[in-house]
């Protein structure tokens, strides 16, 4: 990927990365059987912190703007899914 100043091995790095996050999380709250929605808003989390650095942090010519667009987007759905799963965790089906 040349033309994004990537190499190849570091671009699917960039592309796992969000997801072991959000994966570890739902690990770590299963194991400690944490409320849905805390869950929620954790991935959420890790999902704002991936997408605002990739969009801001990352230097100009290897920055991904629409990825980090695309993980903000899924950060505020996890917040809204997450605020849902407080209101009515049995509606929930996370």
């Amino acid at each position: 990927m040349s033309h994004t100043g990537v190499d190849v091995i570091d671009f699917l790095y960039y592309t796992i990365y969000p997801v072991l996050g959000i994966f570890v999380v739902e690990g770590i709250s299963r194991l400690a059987r944490i409320p849905k929605w805390i869950k929620l808003w954790a991935q959420a989390g890790v999902s704002m912190g991936f997408g605002i650095y990739y969009w801001f942090i990352l230097p100009a010519p290897q920055n991904f703007p629409l990825t980090g667009l695309v993980l903000l987007a899924l950060a505020v759905a996890l917040i809204y899914q997450g605020k849902r799963a407080r209101i009515s965790p049995d509606k929930s089906p996370y």
